[in-house]
């Protein structure tokens, strides 16, 4: 499959429904589901409030997929883009020349975003990795993959970097703890963050979001955009993109668990499992939204999330300087206040969810889209 420029590219509903469910999970509905921890006596829901908790070191929760769906999800809507840009005949110039300064731009975002409030007479107290500059590096890096490459050089070199990846942290050895050392003290990334990464670090000796994490972090994003080319393949019959996809997530996370044994699973170290374990899911969760909302049409469920979805970047930002919950518990605590105090924080949690949402129903109206 390569990129098309001579057929005009249909918005999917579904990419846009998974981007707003993934970005709820962020804004407010993570919270929501924390809350419920110990509120019931009911183990399934004390289980699923666990979900929302990232583990220590090693292991995996569903919180842990949430950022590797967003990188996923960002690289399916780069065919699309890719495919109008070339129906248009923009020269491929223009088009790094775009992808390169919204790198910019969402690096500078995602350093006010981890920053706040910015310590502009501090320089050394700056944080470097950002969520959002790495959806910005990523998403440059795989432009320039996909105007240059076909999908199946663009998966041999998801393979080779993942495998990079692998032999560095397993070879090369941590002064004072050898190689292979896969601790929260003695890792490699660990090491190189606090040796050539300036500024603060996150962990103080580590940063999940520092240097070479970036690596394989990029491969989802690559994948990302092989499902966005089965998506966008107009030759391919509609089911058959369904199959495709959820044949691929299911390589990926069989891949990933073999791995495993090996190179454990963890999201702070992205590790390679985690990243094959992640993206295969991501593919699935695509399968699914693709199935329901745009082969079988049922669209209508989908709404609440499209709303989001539409607005993400927006929300992501305002999330990070609006304080939803305190706006919550003014307009809303004297509707609860009566109710037993173990579920003030449930229903504070449930009302600034509301308000994220009626504040992007807001935008969504008057049909106001920030977009980088």
């Amino acid at each position: 499959m390569e990129i098309s420029p001579t057929l005009t590219s249909k918005r999917l509903v579904s990419i846009d429904a998974l981007r707003g469910f993934d970005m709820l999970m962020i804004c407010g509905a993570d919270a929501f589901f924390r809350q419920l921890e110990g509120k019931t006596n009911l183990f399934w829901v004390d289980s699923l409030a666990m979900q929302f908790e990232h583990p220590g070191w090693i292991g995996f929760t569903f919180y842990d997929f949430i950022f590797p769906l967003f990188l996923f999800i960002s690289g399916v809507s780069i065919p699309f883009s890719l495919s109008k840009a070339l129906e248009k005949e923009i020269p491929k110039r223009e088009i790094y020349k775009k992808a390169f300064f919204r790198m910019l731009i969402l690096i500078g975002l995602g350093m006010l975003d981890k920053n706040a409030p910015f310590p502009f007479f501090d320089w050394e107290q700056i944080r470097l990795g950002s969520v959002l500059g790495r959806i910005g590096i990523a998403g440059f890096i795989t432009v320039v993959l996909c105007l240059n490459f076909n999908s199946a050089k663009r998966l041999w070199i998801v393979g080779g970097i993942l495998l990079l990846y692998y032999s560095v942290m397993m070879l090369i050895p941590v002064p004072g703890y050898g190689a292979g050392n896969l601790t929260f003290e003695g890792n490699l990334i660990g090491y190189i963050d606090r040796t050539f990464l300036p500024g603060r670090l996150l962990q103080g000796t580590f940063d999940e979001l520092g240097l070479i994490t970036t690596l394989p972090a990029i491969c989802l994003t690559i994948l990302g955009a092989f499902a966005g080319e089965i998506l966008n393949n107009h030759v391919v019959e509609d089911r058959k993109k369904f199959y495709q996809l959820l044949i691929a997530g299911a390589i990926c996370i069989a891949i990933a668990l073999i791995w495993s044994l090996h190179f454990p699973i963890a999201k702070r170290m992205w590790s390679s499992s985690f990243v094959l374990l992640t993206g295969g899911m991501a593919f699935l969760f695509m399968a699914g939204f693709y199935a329901i909302i745009d082969l079988l049409q049922w669209k209508r469920w989908s709404f609440f999330f499209v709303v989001v979805g539409m607005n993400s970047l927006t929300i992501y930002m305002v999330y990070r300087f609006v304080n939803f919950r305190h706006t919550s518990r003014l307009l809303f605590e004297g509707l609860y206040l009566p109710l037993d105090e173990k579920w003030h924080p449930v229903l504070e949690s449930l009302g600034a969810l509301m308000l994220v949402w009626l504040f992007l129903y807001f935008l969504y109206r008057q049909k106001i889209f920030f977009k980088v």
